[in-house]
């Protein structure tokens, strides 16, 4: 009788670009074809991380590599629902501070508490959005 074994999945990893746009490559060289340039502060799926340069997914699924002096300290998330509510408070019922587009980036500003994330928008206006509207987190 063969025995089910149940197997972690490993948790995502994020990183996010610096305050610069950058070129992601198609290879892990900066001599490879560029792909595209990545807005500054685009959160990014960190999946192989090499001494100059890091492979990443961004939201909607293109892979590449950019270079590690190009990735920030600071956390962000990007909408990624058609809209996002950011709340006062984290609850559903508090006071709305603004609403968010898909693909608008945030900046986090504290850990998530009950499937809430403190966020800043680059504007100032600050408050709380549900964990399930964003990517990045």
């Amino acid at each position: 009788m063969a025995s089910a074994t149940s197997v972690a999945t490993p948790a995502k990893v994020f990183v996010t670009m610096g305050d610069k746009p950058s070129v992601m490559y198609d290879a892990p060289s900066t001599k490879a074809n560029k792909i595209f340039i990545i807005n500054a502060l685009t959160p990014l799926e960190l999946l192989v991380r090499l001494d100059k340069l890091t492979k990443v997914r961004d939201m909607e699924g293109a892979i590449g590599w950019v270079e590690n002096t190009s990735l920030g300290e600071r956390r962000h998330v990007q909408v990624s629902s058609a809209t996002a509510e950011v709340h006062a408070n984290p609850a559903a019922n508090a006071p709305l501070v603004f609403e968010a587009q898909r693909m608008v980036v945030l900046e986090v500003t504290g850990t998530t508490t009950d499937g809430w994330l403190p966020v800043k928008h680059r504007d100032g206006q600050a408050g709380f959005i549900r964990l399930s509207q964003v990517w990045g987190d």
